[in-house]
Order: C-alpha cells, then structure tokens, then sequence
C-alpha cells in the first residue's frame, strides 16, 4: 500500500469514529418534553432552578426564565425527562455551581427544595407542569 492510501483509510476510519460519536447514546431512554411555569404567591419566579430527579436513571434540570417559564434538559442538547414519577426540587440557589453556598439567601421554602414535598409523573410525548409555591 501507498502512503496515500493509508493515509485515506485512517481519514475514512477516523471519520466513522467521530460520526458514531456524534449521536443520541444507544442505551438513552425514550424522553417526555417537560414545560411549564413556576409562580409563587402567585407571581412568576425567575431565575429558579427546577430539577426532576426519577426513581431510577438520570435528572433532569431547567432553569425558569423572566416568566417563570422553564423547559427541563436530560443531557447536553437533549430535551426532556424520562417517563415515570419524580421528586422535584425548586430552588434559587444552584448548589450544583457553588457549594460554598456565597450565593446569598434561598427565597424558596424548603419544602420545595431540601425536603422537598414536590412529586410530578412525566408521560411519554409532551407534558405541562405547573408549580405554584408558597413562601410561607
């Protein structure tokens, strides 16, 4: 074999390998889209995290915006939730990027975050969930 060709081989190969590498995992599960609004006290909270966490498998997690409107995200660019039951939590702080709590003050009770109460079920297809929060 030519220099040449070897190197079109390694191209050809190299490039399957990154395309494989390009998509949805196999082993991902079937997803729900999961929207809604959170509100507390009945006013739109922006600016909170929501997190669904599932029995078994990954969380999913979201952010609500000016509105209160969030839509949760499974992984990277995939939307979504996986179907079953999942504890919810709501909250302004976001643990996961600051551990040494320096964020200030949680607006939102703990019975919505560290003990939360919160309990949604994804279906398969598309799902509205709404939470509305009180602060006392």
């Amino acid at each position: 074999m030519t220099k040449h060709t070897l190197l079109l081989m390694f191209g050809l190969t190299l490039s399957l390998l990154l395309t494989a590498c390009g998509g949805a995992p196999d082993d991902q599960p079937e997803l729900g889209t999961v929207s809604g609004v959170v509100t507390m006290d009945g006013k739109p909270l922006p600016n909170a995290n929501v997190r669904f966490y599932p029995e078994a498998g990954r969380a999913s997690a979201a952010k609500t915006d000016d509105s209160g409107t969030y839509e949760l995200v499974y992984i990277r660019d995939e939307m979504g939730a996986i179907p079953g039951k999942h504890s919810v939590k709501i909250s302004t702080l976001d643990e996961a990027n600051d551990p040494f709590g320096d964020q200030g003050s949680e607006t939102v009770p703990e019975k919505y975050n560290k003990k939360t109460t919160l309990e949604a079920t994804v279906e398969p297809g598309e799902n509205t969930i709404n939470f509305d929060l009180e602060s006392k």
